[in-house]
């Protein structure tokens, strides 16, 4: 046979496109050609297969070569398509038999001596293949991730004479075998070691329920970043699915995965992130922190301190759930559903309204630094909440307040409740919204008066009834009342938190 097709698959972010390499042998002078729209790590996988299948003691063909990476139109890169134009090479001169391969992709990078090295973004590829139906072979190293994708048939290989003696039939590689691990959270910081701040538990408590953005404003040593450090351990353990999505991110990360494995994420970049750091991008784009952050809570320290271009290219994403990469030759769209959690100080200095200390900035300091945050960008943010300074006598306290069990009880005895609407509060649509808080004709009256008064927007409104409802269903009640919208409503009191008033 002088033609084989080997399947196996590229990665473009989380999806992973089924490629075919077509290799064809004909007579004339010796050479390679490599053609389907290879980049440069690819191209050079000719020089890595011809050491490796010469030092792994086969026949390398001295014939004109011909190999074609189908389609022809998809962005090939990195070393995985190594294993595959070897096997290639090896069924096209008639040293593995080509029925062999049949139902089977594979994927690798070779060493000159043939040894597999481990490739990046296993595991959507495995996901991809366990669909189609069809086994896989993969380095040793990526096993475990590829066993991950559960009912899939995984053959590791350390060598390419493994996978070679196991296609002849001489010795067979076992399937790769791995219990799933346990989905649940690791022990963490409890919220009983938080003092006083009650107000700031409780919009903790309301953000883990209904999934709501959350912004913490108060001097600094108030306690924002350890509140901020509680909420995952508040929030439910990921779903099997969720946990999937989680680890497929980080897999084309390059991260690790089984010792995060259904843990929430937490996210918190330095306030020095660009913003394809934050959001992604890149030559080659690859997924940013609130890609990395989906399913999971992306905490931003010092708010203002991010430049506000970088704030910005949040908005669209809050609101989807996704973003969409675009370059000239590359497109790429990744999961960011996310849940921000933000901290910052009133003022420059950070005492304005602290009574432990007067502020040293002046009018125009102040007023430049609360102005590089976005009216578009606070309109998304559900809960805006004062952390003031602790008196004496609740930081010296040995009282503990409740822990983190027992307010995730009530979180998830509430998101059972959105979860049988469809939908968490915080990404439920405004006809659904509407239809579940179900505003008796005195409380819209009200409602319009105080929006009117407080001047706030459309997505506001909506803002401020799905907070609502969520502290309905904490209540376990069928639907906000008076006493739920005027707690939603001083949420949204962000002027005057930052006014030291």
């Amino acid at each position: 046979m002088t033609l084989a097709i080997i399947r196996t698959r590229a990665g473009l972010g989380l999806e992973a496109p089924e490629v075919l390499v077509e290799v064809h042998l004909a007579n004339g002078l010796p050479g390679i050609t490599l053609v389907g729209l290879p980049e440069a790590a690819v191209k050079e996988s000719r020089e890595r297969v011809r050491s490796a299948l010469v030092n792994a003691g086969f026949d390398f063909p001295l014939r004109r070569i011909t190999l074609n990476l189908a389609p022809a139109d998809l962005p090939k890169d990195g070393g995985r398509f190594d294993l595959p134009i070897a096997l290639g090479l090896l069924v096209a001169s008639g040293q593995v038999p080509a029925e062999a391969l049949e139902a089977t992709e594979c994927v690798g990078e070779l060493a000159l001596d043939g040894a597999l090295r481990p490739v990046t973004g296993v595991l959507p590829l495995a996901l991809a293949a366990r669909r189609a139906g069809r086994r896989l072979i993969v380095p040793v190293a990526n096993a475990d991730e590829a066993a991950l994708a559960g009912e899939l048939e995984v053959l590791p290989a350390a060598h390419l004479l493994e996978v070679v003696a196991h296609l002849l039939g001489q010795a067979p590689i076992p399937a790769h075998r791995l219990e799933r691990p346990a989905i649940g959270e690791a022990p963490g910081a409890d919220l009983c070691e938080v003092r006083g701040q009650h107000q700031a538990r409780r919009a903790l408590e309301v953000a883990a329920a209904g999934g709501h953005n959350l912004l913490f404003a108060g001097p600094p040593g108030t306690g924002k970043t350890m509140l901020a450090s509680r909420l995952p351990g508040i929030l439910p353990p990921l779903g099997e699915d969720e946990a999937l999505e989680v680890a497929a991110v980080r897999s084309v990360s390059g991260l690790p995965l089984r010792e995060q494995w259904g843990r929430r994420p937490f996210r918190a970049p330095h306030h020095t992130a660009s913003a394809v750091a934050l959001v992604g991008g890149g030559s080659r784009p690859r997924p940013g922190e609130i890609s990395l952050a989906h399913h999971g809570v992306l905490f931003l320290d010092e708010l203002p301190e991010f430049s506000r271009q970088v704030l910005e290219v949040m908005r669209e994403p809050m609101e989807s759930g996704r973003i969409h990469i675009a370059r000239a030759n590359h497109e790429r769209c990744y999961p960011a559903r996310f849940q921000l959690v933000a901290a910052m100080n009133p003022c420059p200095c950070g005492h304005l309204g602290d009574p432990r200390q007067a502020c040293q900035c002046t009018a125009a300091q102040i007023q430049r630094y609360q102005a590089r945050l976005s009216g578009p960008l606070l309109d998304r943010i559900d809960l805006q909440v004062e952390v003031p300074a602790l008196p004496p006598e609740q930081l010296t306290s040995r009282e503990a307040g409740e822990g983190s069990a027992t307010v995730r009880a009530r979180v998830l005895a509430a998101r059972e409740r959105q979860l049988a609407r469809g939908a968490l509060n915080a990404h439920l649509a405004g006809g659904e919204l509407e239809r579940a808080c179900a505003l008796d004709a005195g409380d819209r009256a009200w409602l319009a008066g105080v929006l009117e008064r407080l001047r706030l927007s459309a997505r506001a409104y909506h803002r401020v009834l799905r907070v609502a409802l969520t502290l309905a269903d904490l209540a376990g009640l069928p639907r906000p009342g008076r006493e739920q919208l005027i707690e939603a409503i001083g949420y949204r009191q962000l002027d005057r938190l930052l006014s030291g008033g």
